[in-house]
C-alpha cells in the first residue's frame, strides 16, 4: 500500500496549493475595484493635460520646446518599461517583454542602441541580464502608487533626452481593457506625437508668464510624469487582473488534478483489496 500512501501524500499538497491559489484569488478580486477606481479618477486630468498639450503643439508660437520638436537622426531611443512587482500574474509581463525584446532587436538592426528606465521588480531584474543601458529603476511601489516615488526615475529619462543623449523615448506598459484582457501597449512620450485630429480650426497662442520657455518647461514635464503615472495606474489594474484569472485557472486545474488522483488511489487501494483477497484464496486451496 505504499503507493496508495504516496498518492494520499500528493493529494493532500495539491490540496494545500489550491487554498493558497483560492486566497491570493480572492485577494486579487478585492483589490481590483480599488485598482479601477484610482485609474479612472485620474483619467479626466490625464485627458485635460492631453488636450492643452494639443493647443500648445497647434499654437503658432515663436519659441517651440525642444519635447515638440521632431529631431532629424535618431541614434539612440529610451524606453520607460512599466512592470509588476510580484509574480503569479500569467504571462502579463513576459508577453510585453517579449514584443520589447522584438522591437529592440529591430533598433539594434539598425544601428539604434537602446536605454532602459525600470518601474517594478519584475522589469529591472529581466533588463539586467540583457544587453540594454539600464539608466534608472524604481521598485515596491505598492498597490497604492504615489507620483513621488516615479518623479526621480522621470527626471533621469527626460534629462537624458535634453542633454541629448537619448533622440526618443517611448513609454511600455500593461494597458487595462477588462478583467479578461490586458494589453501590451507602447506610446511615444518624446517627442510629443503631434495630436491624431486638429483641435483648434485656427491659428492662436497662449500669454505666457513669466515667459513661454519657462512655462512650458513646467507643464510638459507635469504633463509627461501625468502620462507615466497613468500608466503605472492602468498597469496595478491589469496586475490584479491578470493574477485573480491566473489563481482562478490554477485553482480549477488543482480541482481537476485532485479528482484525477482520488480515482488513482481508488483504483490502487482496489487492486491492493484484490491481490490480498486472491491470496487468502490462494492459500486456503494450498491447504
Amino acid at each position: 500500500m505504499a503507493g496508495g500512501r504516496e498518492i494520499k501524500t500528493k493529494i493532500k499538497s495539491v490540496q494545500n496549493t489550491r487554498k493558497v491559489t483560492r486566497a491570493l484569488e480572492m485577494v486579487s478580486a478585492s483589490k481590483i475595484r480599488k485598482a479601477q477606481d484610482r485609474m479612472k479618477a485620474s483619467r479626466p486630468y490625464a485627458r485635460a493635460m492631453k488636450q492643452l498639450i494639443g493647443h500648445l503643439a497647434q499654437a503658432n508660437s515663436e519659441y517651440r520646446h525642444p519635447y515638440l520638436v521632431q529631431r532629424g537622426e535618431v541614434k539612440r531611443v529610451g524606453y520607460l518599461v512599466v512592470s509588476s512587482d510580484r509574480g503569479l500574474a500569467g504571462g502579463l509581463n513576459n508577453n510585453m517583454f517579449r514584443k520589447l525584446l522584438a522591437d529592440f532587436r529591430k533598433l539594434q538592426e539598425q544601428g539604434i542602441e537602446v536605454d532602459v528606465v525600470t518601474i517594478g521588480q519584475k522589469a529591472s531584474v529581466f533588463f539586467r541580464r540583457i544587453k540594454v543601458g539600464m539608466l534608472a529603476s524604481v521598485t515596491h511601489l505598492g498597490d497604492v502608487p504615489h507620483l513621488e516615488q516615479l518623479v526621480g526615475v522621470i527626471k533621469v529619462m527626460l534629462d537624458a533626452y535634453s542633454s541629448g543623449k537619448v533622440d526618443k523615448v517611448f513609454l511600455s506598459y500593461n494597458d487595462f481593457v477588462n478583467t479578461m484582457t490586458q494589453r501590451a501597449t507602447f506610446d511615444q512620450l518624446l517627442p510629443l506625437p503631434a495630436p491624431e485630429a486638429q483641435v483648434a480650426r485656427h491659428d492662436w497662442d497662449y500669454l505666457y508668464e513669466p515667459d513661454a520657455q519657462a512655462v512650458l518647461e513646467h507643464v510638459l514635464t507635469r504633463y509627461i510624469e501625468s502620462l507615466v503615472y497613468q500608466a503605472v495606474l492602468e498597469n496595478v489594474a491589469s496586475e490584479h487582473a491578470a493574477r485573480m484569472v491566473a489563481m482562478k485557472a490554477a485553482s480549477d486545474n488543482a480541482t481537476k488534478l485532485i479528482g484525477t488522483l482520488n480515482l488513482v488511489y481508488n483504483k490502487a487501494r482496489q487492486a491492493a483489496i484484490t491481490q490480498e483477497i486472491s491470496e487468502i484464496v490462494g492459500g486456503a486451496a494450498a491447504v
